[in-house]
């Protein structure tokens, strides 16, 4: 085998093995991405997971007069001013939280429509609001 040879292979073997490690590491990955979806796309029941049941990401504004506690369980709205999807939520909840003020959930939506969140990310700051949250809310009429 000449030398030229012998490099090629060692070049196609290499990126034969990279390929392989990237698909591997994508496929690992598959199972722990979570998507954001706005109330639009949920109430219209055109988003992939549901079929699958995978969990997803839920953002908007919590809507105003809608928060109500049942013991440690809290349900409220979440609107993208065109529509919204009530949540239910168990645990502790963000200091930032309340009515008006951008959230994103993630969960999955139940049977009856419901959206069980199993955590609740509250903006940080006045400025602050998840990147795909302003766009949807921005292109709102």
């Amino acid at each position: 085998m000449t030398r030229k040879k012998a490099r090629l292979y060692g070049v196609l073997l290499f990126l034969l093995g990279l390929g392989v490690a990237t698909g591997l590491t994508l496929l690992a990955l598959r199972d722990n991405l979570s998507y954001f979806r706005t109330p639009s796309e949920i109430i219209s029941g055109h988003y992939p997971e549901r079929a699958t049941g995978r969990g997803i990401r839920l953002g908007g504004l919590v809507e105003k007069g809608s928060l109500r506690h049942e013991g440690s369980t809290i349900f409220f709205s979440v609107t993208d001013l065109t529509n919204a999807i009530e949540v239910k939520y168990n645990g502790v909840i963000p200091d930032l939280f309340r009515e008006g003020q951008g959230v994103v959930a993630e969960g999955r939506v139940d049977e009856n429509g419901l959206f069980v969140a199993d955590r609740l990310l509250a903006k940080h700051d006045e400025k602050y609001m998840p990147p795909e949250v302003a766009k949807a809310l921005k292109q709102k009429p």
